[in-house]
């Protein structure tokens, strides 16, 4: 599949409710979820059997605003308040597969937003430690995280440049964040063996999803597709 035809499945539209699947006050969020699961997900290349089966589970519509619920599981962002957006399914379950998460393993998300990865995420590993800059969303992903009983996640209000360097190392480094160099601090406190998967490229733009893996010291990177992804923000980045 190339960048573009990816990207012109709703990946940068900017209008959601584009994409054509039924919204979810039509049918059942569980029967939205399934049909998110087999037309958008299975139907194309993800196929982690344990990734299909907690994007089944895990009630995408309750971590978005109440007045986009009906679009929860439509294969297109969505914005969730303070010009941040909750990624695509299709995009939730690729950075996942990529990572592939098992459930000894720590993992560190970089740009909480909603917290609808982090849950994804938590089904899958032991902890999720998750670092948000803006301090409402870190105060409402971590109340509706704990509320639906996603107990083993730990929100942080604070500069994901810096990561959670008192929680690691980590198996596995998510960031939902786009920023032109991928941040050292990241890279530092990955383990031996981890997968840092992150957007990279110029703001405003078209970035790379790019997995690292660290083995034996050195870092292997792979170039995935094309997205586009809001700004990684904070001090470390304006200096």
């Amino acid at each position: 599949m190339s960048w573009m035809t990816v990207i012109s499945t709703c990946l940068v539209a900017l209008s959601f409710m584009a994409c054509g699947s039924l919204p979810v006050s039509a049918i059942s969020e569980r029967q939205a979820r399934s049909s998110m699961v087999t037309s958008q997900l299975a139907s194309r290349d993800i196929d982690n059997e344990r990734v299909l089966e907690v994007m089944e589970r895990v009630p995408r519509h309750l971590f978005v605003p109440e007045g986009m619920r009906a679009y929860a599981y439509q294969d297109s962002p969505l914005p969730i308040g303070l010009n941040q957006t909750i990624s695509q399914p299709y995009i939730v379950a690729l950075m996942t597969q990529l990572a592939n998460p098992s459930k000894e393993m720590k993992a560190l998300e970089i740009g909480t937003g909603s917290g609808y990865q982090a849950a994804v995420l938590s089904r899958l590993v032991n902890e999720v430690y998750t670092v948000e800059i803006i301090p409402e969303l870190a105060e409402r992903a971590e109340s509706v995280l704990k509320e639906l009983g996603y107990e083993n996640v730990f929100v942080r209000q604070g500069d994901g440049y810096l990561g959670w360097p008192e929680k690691g190392p980590y198996d596995i480094v998510l960031v939902t964040a786009a920023a032109e160099v991928i941040p050292e601090p990241l890279i530092e406190q990955l383990s031996e063996g981890g997968r840092l998967i992150m957007p990279v490229g110029e703001v405003g733009g078209i970035q790379v999803l790019t997995r690292l893996t660290k083995k034996d010291g050195e870092i292997k990177r792979e170039r995935v597709l094309g997205v586009r992804f809001v700004p990684m923000t904070g001090q470390a980045l304006e200096r």
